[in-house]
């Protein structure tokens, strides 16, 4: 738990260390799928920086919200406003009671009505002055609490109760807590967790910058004359068109990891367990202990607490020893016998108690470092005993050994969802069981890979070997039994886990009361894939073919269909655009289902109806699909479609769906208006109003399905708040054809509001009864694709194309219209998708960095990843490649590494576990070493275990014991890359060797090992390589610290908590800023009640709210929560990735306007550094860096270095925005004024000029930014001529000349803060009371005009965007 003092809700549940130190988890990779789509957008990076933060991703998730709220059975919460009554509820006002413990001072502690008494105990574990107890209980009144009440539900507790805390005896179980609970706090400042990827540790180096913490040292340094002492000399490697990229400033050493050693040893003593007569006297267990004064003694924990006894290493002696120091906690005993322990103890717990809460809390899942030093092993008790105990009596400390996983999920799933608190608990448990159950199934994966678990058919080849481990089944992803030789063999086998993935992501997101999931983890570990699942109670004694009562079990030659399957399956057919459609099976009968054929339903023996095998939830990608006889759009054959692929699983991603039908659903909108149009001018009589009513109807269902769903008459009034904010958006949204990850809504309404079933009841009917309109959009649903006549609905066939999958004839029409719209879905992708997302790259609204934002931003456009060739093609071919050429070479990195992945899976599976490190590092010597001639280095005892293996032949997947990866050399790799790279993305690399590709696309060797390690897992020693020498490999096999598992899962979502985060957004927008902060506020504490302290989307919420903080003027605020910000991206998304980045450049405002400037400036570097390792200096984010690193020089008169970097910020965004651009007119200016500071006029009125001449021509004369610009250039000319008379007069009149003084200012710190809110899109406008009431009518006007479906594409200008007077483009 976190200190009280801390803004983290007290009934977080989630930070009990206890929970959470068990398993260990992990899978980040997947968390960002839609958080950090996200993220990118609130960052308001400067670009359309204005917008950002006002409007922030409002604009497209808005929709997203709404299928959430949708709750599956269509229970709404009738608008905004019962929310806010509901929150109320749950945030009981909080009181104080008196804490009383054996040996300490009473003390007040803040509780919550909500809170369990367990939570008290937490806090009480992690105080610096109770730390050291773990087995007591709470009394009031000498009656003891039970652990899992509620604080409400105590009688007599009330405000300034006395709870006195109670040493309890000791059992086996307690006493092993506490042993455990000592050795963490003795543990808690060793960051050899984080760098092993245990426990959920993870590393964080913002203190080192900050010197601890931001919010006391702004209370100190505010002294004024703090310019003078600032050192502002960046490190060398870190100033412009430097070519250095070291790699150990990565991990800034902290000297507080420097141990303070207390003890040498504590481990289990080998007299374990104690023998029956000693049982009988109270021994629970014996510990062995060295002290740092090279005391050995031995310890016995009995239930009394524990005591020096007289055993010895040889000698059993269990009686106490005199002095016995018999004391309730080991801590208290090891005072008494080792002075070093004493001292040392107690500062290492000030220390950590000083280490903000976020440092140290575990993270919901596990993040891997792909760098790490080399750290001392050192002796551990509690990890030798996790190690080979695999934790199973111990899991979570629950009774009664292993925990059923599914019986888990499913019962959470199953939790009442009615009222918020309800919602709130349910989402709460399914994420904690998921992420729970991720780390066991990586554990587990990794178990299994590394041949610890016994498979249950162990006679089988090892590639058919399936396991079970602690209620999780796990298989390879192997194609076995030529179950997928039709469509592609072992490729096949490998994609299909992924594919899996995304359907149970997909239902699971729809959440259908009734319909259930397995819990799905897939693993790429040591080049094998494990898909872990959890099992179907009763599945394992029947044969499949028995219990499989819906779907097929061999691709749809038979074929079975089952009624409440049907019905269930309904529900998910409209958010997921899923068609019912009739196939034959082997009898020619037909059979109806609602899904593709592989999806199977099985009813397990708790009678719960289970679907899997979702691979085929989408529709397949006919662009990588060849089908004999069928032609596809010319949009797809232009640029060679269809393409052979790897395997036919190809899918079209569920962003891609949501697209298209967002595209055909304006196509028919604005079909159907002109129409209309053309009928009312035609005969303009009684009819006057339909066109308005139907697109009403239509509009504000589309965005709001929440409320359509009760209320579909009153499609006016109840849901206005909702309708309007949202129906702008997702409008917007639409029109630039982005899409989030789930925003299934407002596609499910504008999926056929008006269904005939609606219509029926006479709520839609109005439009419809007349037969023009009927005609009217019947011609549109034609037109669009839609499968009903009387509304749009589109929804797709998975099976279609299928091999194996037979159709009735009587729907044969049917077919055809399914096939047209693939093949218009697979042109849409190429003709749409692909240019709107290289728009977005040249206005810079998508800024990739690396290969996972990369990957992201295609991926948020249904872009899959296989298109990265077309996509680098038509990047190739746009006329202003000069302004991509940062988004090529990511995307060319991205293609390198990704095929150098698909080499290095297969590679590695022919390794023996002995091998394993010199095998990766000859690897990676092939693959960036310039050493033309790597040699691997064989293991020395390579003869031994050849002739060992040869009977354990298949025993681990990894047990082959062949040599062959030994023969690959630097040229055959690169070979191979290129063939990959032609074969699976059809593009083009001609080169033979790493220097050739280096050179020609202008990568860097150092991003290229950050990308291989991250993709593949594989962690290296922080060091200094030098890939460039041609004598000797860049690693040796000591370089290998760990290979780590790649794991992907599902991320469950805090749907209100979402709600609220965009209500707020939405209110920002607008310009009711304190709303929308509370909002927020609100929001932050919803996320925290379901996911814990940790998350990316807090750390997104957090960002908001700092901005927020700082735009209205609580300077502090924004820092503190910044500092949370950068906390949490750099524990859970890691300390070198991009949104880390981006929020070290806000923290660095911050701490600006706080008057930190040596800390703003140590950020900036900090930010700088990681930049250039992760995407280099050629990236138009680097000049915003870079402006603002010199608006700091300039604020603290290095003028020579802040020119350095403001020249380079005017380089770059001159290549990346044009010449004539604005922003290139700011970096003239900024430039100018460091050149009048120097007193270099001539210099300075140069670069004036210069902006002054983009202003007047983008501006007009008139502009106040370029009467601004005129009169700075004015003031510059007279200081100059000023200079040049003073000049003058000293050579006429020698040393007695009368001198002018000249005006040389320092720039003030509010000018450059002034600056800097301007290049971060920070923009306050004075606002008059009368400007607001015009804005506000303003908004108003637009958003009726929006209702009634007037403006068309409101894209361009949404409500409000905060425009300052000059658009920052």
């Amino acid at each position: 738990m976190v200190s009280k003092t801390d803004d983290i809700p007290a009934s977080v549940p989630s930070c009990n260390p206890a929970d959470l130190a068990d398993e260990a988890g992990d899978g980040a990779q997947d968390g960002k799928e839609t958080s950090k789509t996200r993220l990118k957008e609130s960052c308001g990076c400067g670009h359309s920086a204005d917008k950002a933060m006002v409007n922030g991703d409002g604009a497209q998730e808005h929709t997203e919200e709404a299928e959430l709220k949708q709750d599956g059975n269509g229970e709404v919460d009738g608008g905004e406003e019962s929310n806010e009554q509901e929150v109320i509820v749950i945030q009981d006002t909080g009181f104080t009671v008196k804490i009383q413990a054996p040996g300490t001072e009473p003390f007040d502690l803040q509780v919550s009505p909500q809170e369990m008494v367990q939570e008290i105990h937490q806090v009480l574990m992690d105080r610096e002055d109770t730390c050291h107890r773990t087995c007591f209980s709470l009394q009031l009144d000498g009656n003891v609490l039970d652990n899992f009440a509620e604080l409400k539900s105590i009688e007599g507790l009330q405000e300034a109760s006395l709870l006195k805390v109670v040493e309890e005896p000791y059992t086996v179980r307690e006493a092993r807590i506490h042993v455990r609970h000592i050795r963490d706090l003795l543990k808690s400042l060793d960051p050899s967790d984080a760098y092993n990827g245990v426990d959920c540790n993870s590393l964080s180096f913002l203190s080192i910058f900050t010197d601890g913490d931001l919010g006391d040292s702004g209370k100190r340094k505010k002294k004024g004359s703090e310019l003078e002492q600032i050192d502002c000399t960046p490190p060398e490697h870190i100033l412009p068109s430097s070519k250095d990229r070291p790699l150990v400033p990565l991990q800034p050493q902290n000297k507080d990891w420097k141990p303070m050693q207390c003890l040498k040893v504590l481990t289990m003593s080998g007299w374990n367990p104690p023998p029956g007569n000693r049982k009988m006297h109270g021994d629970l267990m014996y510990l062995y202990i060295v002290t740092v004064e090279e005391r050995h003694v031995s310890v016995t924990a009995s239930t009394r607490g524990f005591y020096l006894n007289q055993s010895t290493t040889y000698n059993f002696n269990p009686k106490p020893a005199n002095p016995s120091f018999l004391s309730h906690s080991l801590v208290e005993l090891l005072s008494q016998i080792s002075p070093a322990f004493k001292k040392n103890f107690t500062a290492l717990q000030k220390k950590r108690v000083q280490r903000h809460p976020f440092e140290r809390i575990a993270t919901p899942f596990q993040v891997y470092s792909w760098t790490a030093p080399q750290v001392d092993h050192a002796m551990d008790c509690v990890r030798a005993e996790d190690a080979y105990t695999s934790r199973l009596g111990y899991e979570e400390h629950i009774p009664g050994q292993t925990r059923d996983w599914n019986e888990e999920l499913q019962t959470t799933r199953e939790l009442p969802r009615k009222n918020l608190p309800e919602r709130l608990l349910r989402e709460r448990a399914i994420f904690k069981v998921h992420s729970d159950f991720a780390a066991a199934a990586t554990r587990g994966a990794m178990a299994v890979i590394d041949g610890n678990v016994m498979a249950i058919n162990p006679g089988e080849e090892t590639r058919m070997q399936m396991f079970i481990w602690n209620n999780i089944f796990f298989s390879l992803g192997f194609d076995v039994r030529d179950h997928y030789r039709e469509l592609g063999g072992d490729a096949a086998a490998h994609a299909a886990p992924t594919n899996d993935l995304n359907g149970v992501r997909a239902y699971g997101a729809v959440d259908v009361e009734g319909l259930y999931t397995l819990g799905t983890v897939v693993v790429d570990y040591r080049g094998y894939r494990v898909t872990a699942q959890s099992i179907i109670p009763g599945i394992l004694e029947r044969e499949q073919e028995q219990s499989v009562i819906y779907g097929s079990i061999d691709f749809g030659k038979t074929v079975v269909s089952h009624s409440k399957y049907m019905e269930l399956l309904e529900k998910t057919s409209r958010p997921l655009k899923v068609q019912r459609h009739n196939v034959l099976n082997e009898k020619n009968d037909k059979v109806e289902l609602c899904s593709s054929v592989e999806c199977k339903g099985i009813i397990g023996n708790d009678g719960r109806h289970y679907i899997l095998d979702l691979l085929r939830t989408f529709p397949p990608d006919l662009n990588f699909l060849p089908v004999d006889g069928e032609e596809l759009p010319p949009e797809s054959q232009r640029l060679g479609f269809p393409r052979q692929h790897r395997h036919r699983l190809a899918c079209l991603r569920q962003e891609l769906i949501e697209a298209f039908v967002e595209h055909r659903y304006l196509l028919f909108m604005k079909m159907a208006a002109l129409q209309l149009m053309q009928q009312k001018a035609n005969k303009d009589t009684n009819k006057s109003e339909t066109p308005a009513i139907t697109e009403t109807s239509e509009t504000t269902t589309e965005s709001n399905a929440d409320t359509t769903q009760t209320q579909t008459t009153a499609s006016d009034s109840p849901s206005e708040p909702n309708a309007e904010v949202s129906t702008d958006n997702s409008t917007s949204a639409a029109s630039q054809a982005t899409t989030e990850e789930e925003e299934n809504s407002s596609k499910p309404a504008s999926n056929g509001p008006l269904d005939p079933a609606t219509t029926q009841n006479g709520e839609c009917k109005s439009p419809l009864e007349d037969p023009k309109s009927r005609e009217v959009v019947l011609n549109a649903c034609k037109a669009v694709g839609s499968i009903s006549n009387t509304s749009f609905d589109i929804r797709f066939n998975p099976d279609i194309f299928s091999p194996g999958v037979r159709f009735p004839e009587d729907s044969a029409d049917d077919v055809q219209k399914q096939k047209q719209l693939l093949k218009d879905a697979a042109a849409f992708l190429v003709s749409c998708q692909i240019p709107s997302l290289v728009k977005d790259c040249l206005d810079h609204s998508a800024l990739p960095m690396d290969g996972a934002t990369l990957t992201e931003a295609l991926h948020q456009r249904g872009i899959n990843i296989r298109y990265l060739g077309t996509v680098l093609d038509f990047v190739d071919k746009t006329p202003a490649k000069s302004q991509l050429e940062h988004f090529y070479r990511i995307g060319i990195s991205e293609l390198i590494t990704r095929c150098a992945k698909h080499i290095f899976k297969t590679y590695l599976q022919g390794v023996e576990l002995s091998a394993l490190s010199a095998a990766v590092s000859h690897f990676l010597n092939c693959f960036l070493s310039s050493f033309p001639d790597a040699v691997a280095h064989l293991p020395p005892d390579e003869l031994v275990s050849r002739r060992k293996n040869r009977k354990r032949r298949n025993r681990v997947p990894g047990g082959g014991d062949n040599t062959a990866w030994a023969s690959l050399t630097p040229s055959e790799l690169w070979k191979n890359i290129a063939s990959e790279a032609l074969s699976y993305y059809h593009f083009t690399i001609q080169c033979d060797s790493v220097d050739q590709v280096v050179e020609k696309y202008n990568l860097q060797k150092s991003t290229l090992l950050r990308e291989i390690s991250i993709k593949t897992g594989i962690q290296i020693l922080i060091k200094e390589y030098n890939f460039d020498s041609r004598h000797k490999p860049a690693f040796t096999e000591e370089d290998i610290l760990n290979i780590f598992p790649v794991v992907k899962h599902v991320n469950p979502k805090a749907s209100d908590a979402f709600h609220f985060f965009q209500s707020g957004q939405a209110k920002v927008q607008q310009g009711f800023l304190k709303e929308g902060c509370e909002l927020i506020n609100e929001a932050l504490n919803l996320f925290n009640n379901v996911y814990g302290a940790m998350h990316v989307e807090i750390c997104a919420c957090l960002r908001l709210l700092a901005r927020l903080n700082y735009i209205m003027g609580d300077h502090a605020e924004a820092l503190s929560n910044q500092q949370k910000a950068v906390l949490m991206s750099e524990r859970v998304l890691g300390i070198e990735h991009p949104n880390t980045i981006q929020e070290y450049m806000h923290l660095a405002l911050y701490c600006f306007a706080n008057g930190q400037l040596s800390t703003a400036l140590k950020l900036l570097y900090r930010a700088r550094y990681l930049m250039l390792l992760v995407c280099s200096e050629d990236h138009p984010e680097m000049a915003l860096l870079d402006s603002n690193i010199g608006l700091v020089l300039h604020g603290v008169m290095e003028y020579d270095l802040s020119l350095r970097f403001l020249e380079n910020a005017l380089t770059i965004n001159t290549k990346y925005h044009g010449p004539r651009s604005l922003k290139v007119a700011l970096s003239h200016h900024l430039v100018a004024r460091v050149y009048e500071s120097k007193a270099e006029f001539r210099s300075a009125l140069q670069h004036e000029k210069e902006g002054y001449t983009i202003y007047k021509n983008q501006m007009g004369e008139a502009h106040e930014k370029t009467k601004e610009s005129s009169e700075y250039l004015k003031y510059l000319t007279q200081q100059a001529v000023a200079l040049q008379r003073t000049m003058n007069e000293i050579y006429k009149n020698g040393s007695n000349a009368s001198i002018m003084p000249l005006k040389f200012t320092a720039p003030s710190m509010a000018s450059v803060l002034e600056q800097l809110n301007i290049i971060n899109g920070i923009i306050f406008i004075p606002l008059s009371q009368k400007d607001l009431e015009n804005l506000k009518a303003e908004v108003q006007r637009r958003q009726q005009l929006q209702e009634f479906g007037k403006i068309e594409d409101p894209s361009d200008d949404s409500p409000l965007e905060l425009e300052d007077k000059i658009p920052i483009d």
